[in-house]
């Protein structure tokens, strides 16, 4: 989410991962006509093993501000992977799809 939005405090991190939203773009442009589609998931807050490490205050925090009012579950990212690889994602190129509950909406 952050090459979407920014945060402070994390300028570089944010900076590389737009960077890689506007390779993506480009990229896509370039596959385009051979049929490759090139596109980026952008997630949220996942229930990873280290975001489970973190002080369950601030986790809370974070979380009461998801509009869904819970973490992604790992599976439900690579999910959304499989969607854009599949047959139904063909037409699909060039996206940035977030994937984060609602805490982030373009």
């Amino acid at each position: 989410m952050n090459g979407l939005k920014g945060q402070f405090g994390q300028t570089n991190y944010s900076a590389a991962k737009a960077g890689m939203i506007g390779f993506s773009k480009a990229l896509a442009y370039e596959g385009a006509r051979s049929g490759v589609t090139v596109n980026v998931i952008a997630p949220g807050y996942t229930g990873t093993p280290m975001v489970e490490k973190m002080n369950p205050e601030v986790l809370e925090s974070i979380t009461s501000q998801i509009p869904m009012k819970r973490l992604a579950s790992p599976e439900e990212i690579a999910a959304s992977v499989s969607f854009l690889v599949s047959d139904a994602g063909a037409y699909i190129t060039g996206e940035t799809l977030s994937v984060n509950g609602g805490l982030h909406m373009n």
